[in-house]
């Protein structure tokens, strides 16, 4: 994994190469991002850069070309190391811990390095059981780090979701923060930090991993899946900064829908009262099928709160695509904070209704109708 392969983070990219560049690396680090974000892949990139072989004084980034760059991709080196949350399975029915599931966490990662715990669970087969770091793993970790580096600069022990360490684990990872092994570099990734120990907390340096922007998300959809501009959009709308969300949403959704087209046929509609267009719509809107119905009425919710958060002041909604900006600045003006509550209610119930298989059109219209009496509400 490389920097140049992660979309955005630019900030973050160039906080962790000045630490390498100017020797100042920490011996433990804490990516902190929600799920869906760029944690795991700029720890492995981070690890990559770390360890390579070749680069040269000043590079932005691995060479990906030396034998540590090759097997870091594979994440096959010796010295680079996970810590997992795992549980029984049909495949490990006793002893569950990190060394067992290598093969699957390579596959795994390698996929998709923006997955989350449910997705890792669903890949290893845990059924309904929760995954967990558990204290044996203590005892392998205490082995792990006893050892010398094979043959890179550092050892690299990657944790993944720390907050899932048993009791035991914690106080071994504790241990080991407080006495740091020589040469070896702990990269704690987590999506809730605030269930870590304060006394882990206090031992590790943060960083703080934003939530992806919809541009970014867009962008790597469009190229890395080559998922047509429109839909990609659609996608990084709904998937609200998670990439993992939107790769996992593109193969099972429809491609076919433009909602942001329907979204401003639709409010055109409501304001100007214009029930026989709005009847005509509600048979459009029964045609998209009950998950389109939802997801539609989601990226609803969405733009609606880019309008209203552009209305209070445009700065709050930079980089609006070149399609959406005219709306948007547009409907601005009948989307304030006397209606917007109301409005989001209106829409979040159309939601619940469908959901609970109520039927569309009659939803569709019932809605149409109390949107169309709030956009008349004065600022």
């Amino acid at each position: 994994m490389r920097f140049s392969e992660i979309p955005g983070q630019e900030s973050v990219k160039q906080l962790l190469r000045q630490s390498v560049q100017r020797q100042h690396v920490a011996h433990a680090q804490l990516f902190r991002g929600a799920d869906g974000s760029a944690a795991l892949a700029l720890a492995l990139a981070y690890a990559t850069f770390l360890n390579c072989e070749s680069r040269p004084p000043g590079a932005d980034d691995s060479c990906g070309h030396c034998a540590s760059c090759q097997k870091t991709d594979k994440l096959i080196h010796p010295d680079l190391n996970f810590i997992l949350p795992v549980t029984t399975t049909k495949a490990v029915a006793k002893d569950a811990v990190s060394s067992k599931f290598m093969a699957d966490w390579r596959g795994f990662v390698l996929a998709n390095p923006y997955q989350s715990l449910n997705d890792w669970m669903q890949h290893i087969g845990a059924e309904n059981k929760q995954g967990s770091i558990s204290k044996e793993e203590s005892l392998q970790l205490l082995k792990l780090v006893s050892l010398k580096a094979f043959e890179a600069r550092f050892k690299i022990v990657v944790v993944w979701l720390p907050e899932l360490m048993h009791p035991a684990a914690a106080n071994a990872v504790l241990k080991l923060l407080e006495e740091p092994p020589p040469a070896t570099i702990f990269l704690l990734v987590s999506s809730a930090p605030e269930q870590l120990l304060p006394t882990i907390i206090s031992r590790v340096q943060p960083v703080a991993v934003r939530a992806f922007s919809e541009n970014d998300i867009t962008g790597y959809l469009r190229d890395q899946y080559q998922v047509p501009e429109v839909k990609a959009r659609q996608l990084a709308q709904l998937a609200e900064g998670n990439l993992g969300s939107a790769i996992a949403a593109r193969s099972t959704t429809s491609s076919e829908h433009d909602y942001f087209a329907f979204f401003t046929d639709w409010m055109r509609q409501c304001y100007g009262y214009k029930v026989d267009k709005l009847l005509s719509q509600s048979d459009e809107f029964q045609k998209l099928g009950r998950e389109n119905q939802k997801e539609f009425l989601h990226f609803a919710l969405g733009l609606l709160r880019k309008v209203l958060l552009f209305g209070i002041d445009a700065q709050f909604v930079p980089h609006l695509p070149a399609g959406e900006q005219q709306f948007v600045s547009g409907f601005s003006r009948f989307v304030h904070l006397r209606n917007a509550d109301l409005l989001t209610t209106e829409i979040n119930d159309a939601h619940y209704h469908i959901e609970r298989n109520a039927n569309p059109r009659m939803v569709f219209v019932d809605t149409s109708l109390r949107i169309a009496e709030l956009l008349k509400i004065a600022a």
